[in-house]
């Protein structure tokens, strides 16, 4: 198969059109390289889906993730980050209906947050998440195991990243731990050394190698590497016992693709550019960049930015693609990172055909794809989100 060449454009951001033409042997499973944006959808189901929405009124509230597309994100009634839009659900208890567009640890969230009277659902079931399904009950169940074997469990606190299944939330629950968002994860840190010795992060390598050794003065050599595919993780019992931070090896397809190639490449071609990428990239691309934040972060720099500034962006690409247009107006030069054009696969599943058979089934009293976490594990999984949210 025949590839073609990529074009030399300018890092504008209508240059985000017509960057990453080539195919792209990095992809894995969790990313879409197309070398095209998607294509909208039919425009009739614009019209479907404000008509069904009409027709349910306050009976629905449609959460919005920023990775989603914008023909998806214009019909959310709030948009956000997976664990604001969890809690914006909470604080719609009149809703009767809480449509998430997002990925399925996002819809479980909602539901254990929001009463048994609301339905959370989800509008393509098939819509996961790579780095969520890194780490299962049983791998997890098996880590804490040779935890004990060791001897170090008991001075291990497990931290579950928000970007995780119900039953990991509920494993860290039962085990004293707390969740963590990318905006908290210090903090979360924080707390957790304040129980114990050492941290069990799971499942985003990154995320916690990246806190606890930016954020917190540690040293790599603070943190070694859990793999579930290893007898006993490949780590030894000596070193369970001098590591601060165990990692689980996870990560987020979309953000793992960011390289410090990427970095100087945008750097060479755009003199000037202010490099911000997302905690979840790899140490040394975030070592590499200006500025390291949440996705509620990047979009409060690009707000303060002051007028004709450059940056390139570190994370998904719809929602740099919608901060390069949003901020056109202001010569807000703005790009996405990688050369390569590259979604998270998963999120954009959820697509205008998608919300509009969702929205017309309620309409017409038919409750599809509905999200439900079984009550024992919503029981510790809430445990652990409660401890989270009751951090100083």
């Amino acid at each position: 198969m025949t590839t073609a060449q990529p074009l030399d454009v300018q890092p504008t951001p209508l240059a985000l059109l017509l960057l990453g033409r080539e195919a792209d042997p990095r992809s894995e499973r969790g990313v879409e390289c197309p070398g095209d944006l998607p294509s909208p959808s039919d425009p009739d189901l614009v019209a479907r889906a404000r008509a069904a929405k009409e027709r349910l009124g306050d009976r629905v509230f449609v959460l919005g993730h920023h990775y989603q597309r914008d023909e998806v994100i214009q019909f959310a009634d709030v948009t956000g980050d997976s664990f604001k839009l969890a809690r914006d659900a909470a604080a719609r208890p009149e809703a009767e209906y809480i449509v998430f567009c997002g990925v399925h640890f996002m819809a479980e969230s909602a539901d254990i947050l929001t009463t048994d009277a609301q339905a959370v659902v989800l509008p393509d079931l098939a819509a996961g998440c790579s780095m969520a399904d890194m780490a299962t009950a049983e791998q997890v169940a098996e880590c804490w195991d040779v935890l004990t074997e060791a001897g170090v469990a008991g001075q291990v606190v497990p931290v579950s990243y928000m970007n995780s299944s119900a039953d990991i939330k509920a494993f860290t629950g039962k085990h004293g731990g707390t969740i963590c968002t990318s905006s908290n994860a210090k903090r979360a840190l924080e707390w957790a050394f304040e129980q114990g010795e050492k941290i069990l992060f799971l499942p985003d390598q990154h995320l916690g190698r990246n806190t606890a050794v930016r954020d917190m003065g540690m040293s790599l050599d603070d943190c070694v590497l859990y793999n579930p595919h290893k007898p006993n993780g490949g780590l030894t019992a000596e070193q369970l016992r001098n590591a601060k931070m165990i990692l689980w090896r996870g990560h987020c397809s979309v953000h793992g693709r960011f390289s410090v190639e990427s970095v100087e490449d945008v750097r060479a071609r755009m003199p000037g550019v202010n490099v911000l990428v997302h905690p979840e990239c790899k140490h040394e691309v975030v070592a590499a960049a200006d500025y390291v934040g949440s996705t509620e972060y990047i979009i409060k720099a690009l707000e303060a930015a002051p007028r004709g500034s450059k940056w390139a962006i570190g994370t998904e690409l719809n929602l740099v693609r919608r901060l390069a247009n949003r901020f056109a107006s202001e010569d807000k030069e703005i790009v996405f990172l990688d050369k390569t054009v590259c979604f998270c696969s998963t999120m954009n599943r959820i697509d205008l055909p998608h919300l509009v058979w969702t929205l017309e089934s309620l309409a017409d009293g038919k409750l599809v794809n509905r999200i439900e976490v079984d009550p024992e594990t919503e029981k510790y999984a809430k445990l652990a989100l409660e401890r989270m949210l009751a951090l100083p």
